[in-house]
């Protein structure tokens, strides 16, 4: 006889994608050995997240309408329909989530966790929208963060820093890590050949093509570092807003290859190639790539980054060069041309990688659920 779990915690998703689907599949296993059941609700994506064409399904989860307005700067999401039996509601913590403020203010029979970065990185703290967003933040009984980047802003807040829990944000590493094992020097070869590539030389972008990646930033340093090194080559996988202009520069450029949407093997294939992975602009979960794939990110000490920059430690695992395409391309081709540093680095990334993983994303975010309901409401207790 199956025993009823003892929870049910709900999570709403504004959109689901694929990268985040195996989370949720991690979680679901790993609320269910704690006696607790997993109910996820997501809804559909912008225009221009659409494009990005990175969206996901799963069977079991709930799809909700979705309307957005004002030019998509506001989301109507209901989710009192998954709201049935619930203990705990997680939701993300996005301005545009009007439908949030439902759960955060009124009702009181289910306590309310916020999943998020504590702030917008890429934002203006002193904007209106930031300090509602501080405002709104305060209402909820528990705290979700993407990594310990995250800590500062939730303590400015004013939210009790006890009642956070940090997720170290990933993606399915250990799919990615079999798929990395699995490639054949066989396959190798024929996918240079396909490419015409020389291959002694190689860098890769691996992402979404949107202005905070710096498209435009990364196509000229690739220019500059080829001129260095006549032999490198580079690659770009991804797809987004600016994929025109990364099509036009490999047109004009033999050496650069769009490969367009990479995924599972393909994309792990075209990263085997690689020796670097260039990403002056803001650095998110494709650092994970990196890590399993031990292709060292480059990046800038930008202000785009998202909060898994935490993971890259300079010299350690990647490279953070100053902000300027000068450095940027200094740095690279210093790094091409120094295989001891190379290997180095190479080694850190193999070492991040059991670190940060789905399976342990999702104890770290099952061990939250059961602090949280283990504890009074923070809501009812009088937060303001």
């Amino acid at each position: 006889m199956n025993t009823p779990p003892k929870y049910t915690v709900l999570v709403v998703q504004r959109r689901l994608t694929h990268y985040r689907a195996p989370f949720f599949e991690a979680l679901r296993v790993e609320l269910a050995s704690r006696g607790c059941s997993l109910r996820l609700a997501y809804g559909s994506g912008t225009r221009a997240e659409l494009v990005k064409n990175d969206a996901d399904e799963l069977p079991w989860a709930i799809q909700l309408p979705t309307r957005y307005y004002f030019q998509e700067q506001l989301c109507w999401q209901p989710f009192s329909v998954a709201l049935t039996g619930v203990d705990l509601v997680v939701v993300t913590q996005e301005n545009k989530l009007i439908y949030n403020l439902v759960s955060q203010f009124l009702h009181k029979r289910y306590r309310v966790g916020l999943w998020g970065h504590g702030a917008n990185l890429q934002g203006d703290p002193n904007s209106w929208r930031e300090r509602f967003k501080r405002l709104v933040s305060k209402r909820a009984d528990w705290w979700f963060a993407y990594t310990d980047w995250s800590l500062p802003f939730i303590e400015r807040i004013g939210f009790p820093i006890e009642r956070t829990t940090v997720l170290n944000n990933a993606i399915d590493t250990t799919t990615l890590t079999m798929q990395r094992n699995s490639v054949r020097p066989a396959a190798l070869q024929k996918l240079k050949h396909d490419l015409d590539l020389q291959g002694a030389c190689i860098g890769i972008y691996v992402g979404s093509l949107y202005t905070e990646k710096r498209i435009d930033f990364m196509l000229e340093s690739a220019a500059r570092i080829h001129n260095c090194l006549p032999e490198f080559e580079f690659l770009i996988v991804g797809a987004g807003p600016q994929q025109a202009l990364v099509e036009e520069f490999c047109l004009k450029n033999s050496w650069a290859k769009y490969l367009g949407i990479c995924k599972g093997p393909a994309k792990v294939e075209a990263m085997a190639l690689a020796q670097v992975m260039l990403n002056p602009g803001a650095v998110g979960l494709s650092v994970l790539d990196s890590f399993v794939c031990s292709v060292p990110v480059v990046t800038t000490s930008c202000s785009t980054h998202g909060p898994e920059i935490s993971y890259l430690r300079n010299g350690e695992n990647g490279l953070v060069s100053p902000n300027s395409v000068d450095e940027y391309v200094a740095s690279t081709v210093g790094l091409l041309k120094n295989q001891v540093v190379l290997a180095k680095l190479k080694a850190g990334c193999e070492l991040s990688a059991k670190e940060y993983t789905v399976e342990n994303m999702a104890r770290h975010f099952a061990d939250g659920v059961i602090q949280c309901l283990s504890k009074p409401m923070y809501r009812r207790a009088g937060a303001t």
